[in-house]
Order: C-alpha cells, then sequence, then structure tokens
C-alpha cells in the first residue's frame, strides 16, 4: 500500500512516518511537503536510504504539484497533515491559514476524488484539532457531536477543512474520515508551541513569557500515542466518521511550565529554580479558557488509548530536547526570532515596565 504523506516533515507528520515505517512493512510512504518553516526533513534523516520512503516537495493548495504526485505514484490512501497550526501566528497573519488550511484542502480532496474514482477502498484521512469546538467551562469534555465553535482564525480555518472533508465524503461517496486531536508533545515539535519553547527558554536562561496568569488548561497527548490512533482509524476507522483523540491529561498552562523548570533545573543539577524566569504577559486575543477531550468513542469501538502517561512523557520530552539542542539551534531560524520578537518582545517589555 502507498500512502500520500502531506505535511510529513512537520512535528506530528514526522513522528508518523517513523512510526508507520517501522510497524508496518507493507507500507509505502510518499512524503509531499511544502517546507516552510516549520517542515524539517532533518527530523526524517534516518529514512533516507529506506526504499519505502520517498519526499516530494510541493504544496497542496497548488492544484499542479498535487496533481503531478498523484499522475506519479499510484496513491492508495491520503493522510492530510498538512496545515498552519499556530494561533498565535493565525492573529498576526490569518490569509496564509485560510489558503493552506481551507483551499489546500479543498485541492487535495479534489485531486484524490479525480484519482480515487469508485474504488471504495482509497481513504482520505483529514487530520484536524479540538480547537474546531471553542471553549470550555470549568467542566465537560467534547464529543464527536459537539457543535463547532472556533475562535482563532486558526480554529475557523481547521473547521472549515473539516467540513469540506465531509462534504466530499457525502457528496461525492469519498471513503473519509476524521480525527480531533488534543495538545500533543514531543520530539520534532517546533520551538515555537509552548513545551519546546519554554525548554529553551529554560536552558538559556532567559524570560519564559506566559500569557494572562497561566490559568487555561490543555489536554496533552504523547505525540507517540497519538500516531498509533491515527494508524488505527485509518485503517479500521468506519467511513464518514469522526474521532476524538486525547490524552485524558488536562493541565494549567502555568502547571507545565512550572514543571518544566523543575525537569530541566534537574537535568542541568541547577541550584536556583529557573521558575524565577517565569514572566506574565498580556494574553492573547480570543485564548480558550479549556479544552478537554471526550475519547470513549475511539476507545470503544476502535481498542485505543494513550499509552504514556503525562508524567512520563514529559521526561521524555525534556529528555529529548536537551540531548537534541543542536536540532533546536539548527531549525530556530530568522523567521522564528522575527515571530517571537513580534509576539513576545512587547508583552516582556510592557510587563517589566
Amino acid at each position: 500500500m502507498r500512502l500520500l504523506i502531506t505535511g510529513g516533515a512537520g512535528f506530528i507528520g514526522s513522528n508518523f512516518i517513523h512510526h508507520i515505517i517501522k510497524v508496518r512493512e507493507d507500507i509505502e510512504v510518499i512524503n509531499f511537503d511544502k517546507l516552510t518553516y516549520a517542515g524539517n526533513l532533518n527530523n526524517l534523516e534516518s529514512l533516507k536510504v529506506n526504499t519505502r520512503y520517498t519526499f516530494i516537495k510541493g504544496d497542496i493548495a497548488e492544484p499542479k504539484d498535487v496533481e503531478d504526485v498523484f499522475n506519479k505514484y499510484e496513491i492508495d490512501g491520503v493522510i492530510n497533515f498538512a496545515a498552519e497550526s499556530h494561533v498565535d501566528r493565525s492573529i498576526l497573519g490569518p490569509l496564509e491559514f485560510v489558503r493552506t488550511n481551507i483551499m489546500g484542502t479543498a485541492t487535495l480532496l479534489d485531486v484524490a476524488r479525480k484519482y480515487f474514482g469508485d474504488d471504495a477502498e482509497k481513504r482520505f484521512h483529514h487530520i484536524s484539532t479540538d480547537e474546531v469546538f471553542g471553549a470550555l467551562g470549568d467542566s465537560g469534555s467534547f464529543k464527536e457531536s459537539t457543535p463547532y465553535d472556533p475562535s482563532s482564525p486558526y480554529s475557523a480555518s481547521k473547521a472549515g477543512s473539516d467540513h469540506l472533508v465531509r462534504a466530499y465524503g457525502r457528496t461525492f461517496d469519498m471513503n473519509v474520515v476524521i480525527t480531533n486531536c488534543s495538545n500533543n508533545y514531543g520530539p520534532y515539535q517546533f520551538p515555537e508551541k509552548l513545551i519546546p519553547l519554554v525548554i529553551k527558554r529554560i536552558v538559556d536562561e532567559k524570560e519564559i513569557p506566559v500569557y494572562g496568569k497561566g490559568e487555561n488548561v490543555r489536554d496533552w497527548l504523547y505525540v507517540e500515542d497519538h500516531c498509533k490512533a491515527i494508524e488505527k482509524v485509518f485503517f479500521k476507522g468506519k467511513n464518514g466518521q469522526t474521532y476524538n483523540v486525547g490524552g485524558n491529561s488536562e493541565k494549567k498552562n502555568i502547571d507545565i511550565v512550572n514543571l518544566l523548570c523543575d525537569l530541566v533545573d534537574k537535568r542541568l543539577s541547577r541550584d536556583i529554580s529557573s521558575r524565577k524566569l517565569i514572566t506574565f504577559v498580556k494574553d492573547r486575543p480570543g485564548h480558550d479558557f479549556r479544552y478537554a477531550i471526550d475519547n470513549s468513542k475511539i476507545k470503544k469501538e476502535l481498542g485505543w488509548e494513550p499509552e504514556v502517561n503525562f508524567d512520563e512523557g514529559m521526561k521524555k520530552t525534556v529528555e529529548w530536547y536537551l540531548e537534541n539542542g543542536k536540532w533546536v539551534d539548527d531549525i530556530i531560524s530568522g523567521d522564528y526570532r522575527k515571530f517571537f520578537s513580534k509576539q513576545y518582545k512587547e508583552r516582556l517589555k510592557s510587563d517589566r515596565s
């Protein structure tokens, strides 16, 4: 079976490629990625000589790029990881999120529809987020039936792409599935996201920006567990269905930051706590208070549940980033520095004054 993995040079995509190549000897992977700032082929360096892995540079929003890869390779299924995914960036520049997440998904669906034809075995699996559901209060959790209520340009663009996938399934009888997942963490995550960003700031002994008072709550899932869930849904999920994927690990942002300070300090044998670096900054617009996932459907129907508990996963994650400092330094480009300065510099400056 030949799978087209879009966005395979990114965080979750590259972890999934490593996973599926390892566990399924019958799978050949075509990795199709635009290589934007968050895409990094070094994530997949060990697979360069693997005969079951091929990389093609391309843009899912460009019909010719997508058609070319379908023409060259007989694709048996698509798993769409390709997306602009950072909320802060979507506030600074929303149109790129609309282009990639909505137009890109539409282009990919339309080309796949034409090439798959009446072959009901060929599946399109769309990777999405719990952020499409909006915010929760102190209680409750998102179910697959929860109405969409996105709060940011990012989550709105992902909501739009989810609707397109369902519409193509219903209108054109395509074999489609969607997974909506909570926050992931683990190796190869671009250091604009909370956990790798905080680890890097602690290592460098620089201020750690925390929005508001850090009271916002997220559910966390180790990326390896997410990859196993995706495999389950792609091969065993029911056509036309959506599956929520969550880690059963709700944590306040400030608790995450405090834990990371303690873990890194212990690993680096520091006597003075890095918690002194925490700097509370002005909250971002539309910052959802709480997310929580009800993953009972995927557990009941497909037998999946998270295996890596939060404390174990955090220790593994900290260890990976400390052991791969060169990877972090290499990936932090001028683009990242420009983004960090634009997003946090004034907040940190005003907070100190």
